[in-house]
């Protein structure tokens, strides 16, 4: 028997780095579902979009966000801070996806409420990998607020 087709989910990345970037759109490309992956590059710009000010006022509520910890202008522990902080936003699930595996930063990360902490591998196989595991986690197993 087959299983239903999971729908699309909207994805915020929050990634400054363009090689991150790239392999984080590899593995969403033809992996199942084709979620709609959107791409801010700092901290400031990610409130901006979530929060929908211009020139995101008609962006999409994102589903899930994929953070990184090491951004310019407001870093993403600020960014995750605000997010959980924020009743309209807090519901939203944001893993953080970061090189770091540094254990400050994972334990500061839960306190400030993500929910999951994921270090980024060097590998690109593993990198892919490891994204399309988050994908299939949130798309297939997991039941998001819509």
């Amino acid at each position: 028997m087959n299983e239903p087709t999971p729908s699309p989910i909207e994805v915020l990345l929050v990634e400054d780095d363009p090689g991150d970037v790239l392999l984080t759109r590899e593995a969403f490309t033809d992996y199942k579902v084709k979620n709609n992956l959107t791409v801010v590059s700092d901290g400031e710009e990610a409130m901006a979009y979530l929060r929908r000010d211009e020139p995101y006022a008609e962006a999409d509520r994102p589903d899930l966000v994929l953070l990184d910890l090491n951004l310019p202008r407001k870093d993403g522990r600020e960014v995750l801070g605000e997010i959980k902080a924020d009743p309209e936003l807090r519901s939203i699930p944001v893993v953080v996806l970061t090189t770091s595996e540094a254990e400050e930063d994972i334990l500061r990360s839960y306190e400030l409420h993500a929910n999951a902490y994921v270090a980024k591998p060097v590998d690109f196989d593993q990198f892919i990998r490891v994204v399309r595991q988050i994908d299939d986690f949130f798309v297939s197993v997991v039941k998001l607020p819509r």
